[in-house]
């Protein structure tokens, strides 16, 4: 039992470590039906803000101080991409893979040329080092934090589609913008401004990323796929079904894991996902709309 209950635990880490990711692209990807390859890179500025801004705030604070200012740097990353580039290619999915793709590439040795090729280090806060035990499990309190850190950008994000007057002229334009523009609603500004929010968590992610292992010029590219697919099962754009896929997908990792290997148990978690695709191609939900028939 304090092995299933162990692996339970950490089925729900890895699913909030996933989910912290899928966030942002619930924005980009599946509100604004941009592909955005470059998604892994803005995980990756987020993780080496982290890196620079410890040695001047020290190991103790820096990783909070991280949180903010990587999602100011990954957001004004993403509004840069989206009004340089994306802009001109709205409703062009295809597009938006091929060049955002070339520009991660870019990204990624820029990374290589300004921090070197090998992995860094971000050092561990001591109150994040050790863990508690219960119910005889073991509960690493870095696995803690992420998971209180996913639930707080979750509940953020809530609380800015369901009561702010922007996160509604955003859920307005995702679902009808011609309507949208119709109505007086500005959809350039909404649209840089959800760009912002959705790299903004990416950047949130690279974060936390840093308590889990070393960060690299590639480490965003280790998650993107996986996030796409959290993003794709939930449903394009449904917050709420990117928590039940990342979950689900988590805990099905880690139980598949644990009786083979890591490569077995992507392959598992695959079968799954397009199994579940062919049966429901829309998504756990899909947004609904009104429309004449």
């Amino acid at each position: 039992m304090g092995s299933l209950l162990t692996q339970a635990f950490t089925g729900l880490g890895i699913g909030a470590t996933l989910l912290l990711i899928a966030l942002g692209l619930t924005f980009t990807f599946g509100q604004m039906n941009v592909i955005n390859m470059a998604h892994g890179e803005f995980i990756m500025a987020g993780a080496y803000t982290a890196y620079m801004l410890q040695g001047s705030f020290g190991r103790e604070t820096s990783l909070l101080v991280s949180l903010p200012v990587a999602f100011v740097i990954a957001g004004a990353l993403g509004v840069a991409l989206e009004t340089v580039l994306i802009r001109r290619m709205y409703g062009r999915p295809l597009d938006t893979l091929l060049v955002t793709w070339g520009v991660s590439l870019m990204l990624q040795q820029l990374a290589r040329d300004l921090f070197g090729a090998a992995n860094v280090q971000v050092l561990t806060p001591s109150w994040l080092v050790g863990g508690v035990h219960v119910a005889g499990v073991d509960m690493p309190y870095a696995r803690l934090f992420i998971m209180a850190l996913v639930a707080a950008a979750v509940a953020g994000i809530w609380v800015y589609m369901t009561y702010l007057p922007q996160g509604r002229r955003m859920r307005a334009v995702m679902q009808n913008r011609q309507l949208a523009a119709c109505s007086g609603i500005p959809t350039a500004r909404v649209d840089r401004r959800t760009f912002f929010i959705g790299s903004g968590l990416a950047g949130v992610a690279g974060v936390a990323l840093t308590q889990l292992g070393s960060v690299g010029p590639t480490l965003g590219t280790n998650y993107i796929v996986d996030a796409f697919l959290v993003v794709v099962v939930g449903g394009l754009g449904q917050i709420r079904g990117a928590i039940i896929a990342a979950i689900a997908l988590g805990v099905l990792d880690a139980y598949v894991e644990w009786g083979t290997s890591a490569s077995f148990a992507k392959v598992v978690v695959f079968v799954a996902i397009v199994a579940f695709l062919q049966a429901r191609p829309q998504g756990l939900f899909v947004l609904k709309t009104r429309a004449l028939t």
